[in-house]
């Protein structure tokens, strides 16, 4: 937009001081633009742009250029800041010496996103899609398959560029490579994504955070994908972040009702869905599924755990997630133990049942222990590695029973097996959370997928702003 040497002011008719400096700036013969009537001055700005690339605050504004760039500013009224700028002597007779201004509509809080993704250097390459005056965007989202099939937010520039003041990185910077089709994913396409799953800017870092963590070629997502199995990722958060951004560890953890839990999973999800490719029926071939594919994260709840944080445990302390391919909730009941030996036992009699209870060494697990159960274990000093070391113990299955044909079963290992017993998990192969409410003597396990180098591994990355 060119603007003319001389002075030039941005006013608008909605601001006591403006109305009374307008014989002052009609003196002046300044070129005067006005925000928010088109029939005041000479010239509009009801868009606002004039407003926004000039950095104006506050109204009235007055400017002096010279040779095309400016030279001078005041704002507000100020007889002696007026007279010098201008060189004229005589402003304003009969009007008080100072008066404050108003604020700019151009940084009103309300349209400051809509004006930077506009106008500003905001950075955004998306492609954009413009829609039909009659079209209804919420179908219109649909019918392009964007969607997992609730309705979504509409990514609108605006929105995206306020989902992008949730974190500092770049939004080209390229985030991971996401599978099936190896697309390289920027920050900018995961806010996009994280719009449409209803995420709040706070939210970015950890999502970005579990892209990284899914998009990890030990993590298998494209196996995950193709596998005619249940499974999805799962991500469990630790550190100070969940608290910050309002995520659920205790009552429901693992259940609805919490906007971070059920918007960092769904935006991981819609990433994989719209970026990588992988849509059911697609690439994604699972047999039946299951309802955490659409959303499926938590966080860890640290208060009072028997346990250091899981993250912090692999290796990445502090703000953190884990992702691990989890196939749905199967539920632990004990209420009558009190001792954590009885405790283990129950762990293991049911982990045993993890996809089938002849079949070691082939699918991950993860078991979430709840507050109620976890006090057992605390009380008694039983730490993860303790606990696991007791599962394990009791997780060594003799071989005669998983040979195929056992028990009356054509499923089970074949025959031949060169040990007298095998282990349920391969080392490494089972996750221990800790998360719930106060009040139940109930625990989870979170089946996985299949195991190891031929599978899946649990990933874990850290959260950074």
């Amino acid at each position: 937009m060119e603007l003319p040497d001389g002075l030039v002011a941005v006013v608008k008719r909605d601001c006591p001081t403006c109305v009374l400096v307008e014989p002052v700036l009609r003196r002046l013969g300044a070129a005067v633009w006005c925000q928010d009537d088109p029939t005041w001055f000479d010239h509009e700005d009801t868009d606002l742009e004039l407003s926004y690339r000039l950095g104006i605050e506050t109204v009235p504004t007055l400017l002096r250029r010279e040779n095309g760039a400016e030279t001078a500013r005041t704002v507000g009224w100020s007889r002696t800041q007026w007279e010098a700028l201008t060189g004229v002597a005589g402003l304003g007779e009969g009007l008080p010496e100072h008066r404050p201004g108003c604020g700019s509509l151009s940084v009103d809080p309300f349209r400051i996103d809509a004006l930077e993704a506009r106008y500003g250097g905001s950075g955004l390459t998306s492609r954009r899609v413009e829609l039909a005056d009659l079209e209804d965007e919420h179908e219109a989202l649909f019918d392009r398959g964007w969607t997992d099939g609730l309705p979504v937010v509409p990514p609108t520039p605006e929105r995206v560029v306020r989902m992008l003041r949730g974190t500092t990185r770049d939004p080209q910077e390229v985030v991971a490579v996401v599978p099936p089709d190896l697309v390289a994913c920027t920050v900018e396409k995961v806010a996009v994504n994280a719009v449409m799953a209803g995420c709040l800017p706070e939210h970015l870092p950890v999502v970005l955070a579990a892209v990284e963590a899914a998009a990890a070629e030990e993590f298998a997502l494209h196996g995950l994908l193709a596998t005619t199995y249940f499974s999805g990722p799962v991500v469990i958060v630790n550190g100070p972040v969940a608290a910050r951004i309002g995520m659920n560890s205790g009552v429901n953890a693992l259940g609805q009702g919490n906007r971070a839990n059920a918007t960092i999973g769904r935006a991981l999800q819609l990433v994989v869905r719209n970026v990588g490719g992988g849509r059911p029926g697609e690439v994604d071939r699972a047999t039946l599924g299951n309802p955490g594919k659409v959303t499926f994260c938590f966080a860890e709840r640290e208060q009072d755990s028997p346990f250091a944080p899981l993250a912090a445990d692999r290796g990445v302390s502090g703000d953190a997630v884990t992702v691990f391919a989890g196939s749905g909730v199967q539920p632990v009941v004990d209420q009558l133990s009190r001792d954590p030996e009885s405790l283990a036992r129950t762990f293991a009699a049911c982990l045993r049942v993890n996809a089938h209870p002849k079949l070691p060494m082939a699918f991950d697990a993860m078991l979430v222990v709840s507050p109620e159960h976890g006090r057992v274990l605390r009380e008694a000093g039983w730490d993860r590695a303790r606990l696991l070391a007791e599962l394990d113990g009791l997780l060594r299955l003799p071989a005669g029973e998983l040979v195929r044909g056992a028990g009356g079963m054509a499923e089970g290992v074949p025959p031949g097996v060169a040990a007298d017993e095998l282990p349920k998990f391969r080392p490494g192969g089972l996750l221990v959370a800790h998360a719930g409410g106060d009040a139940g003597l109930f625990s989870a396990i979170v089946g996985g997928w299949v195991s190891g180098e031929t599978g899946s591994v649990p990933v874990t990355r850290e959260v950074r702003a």
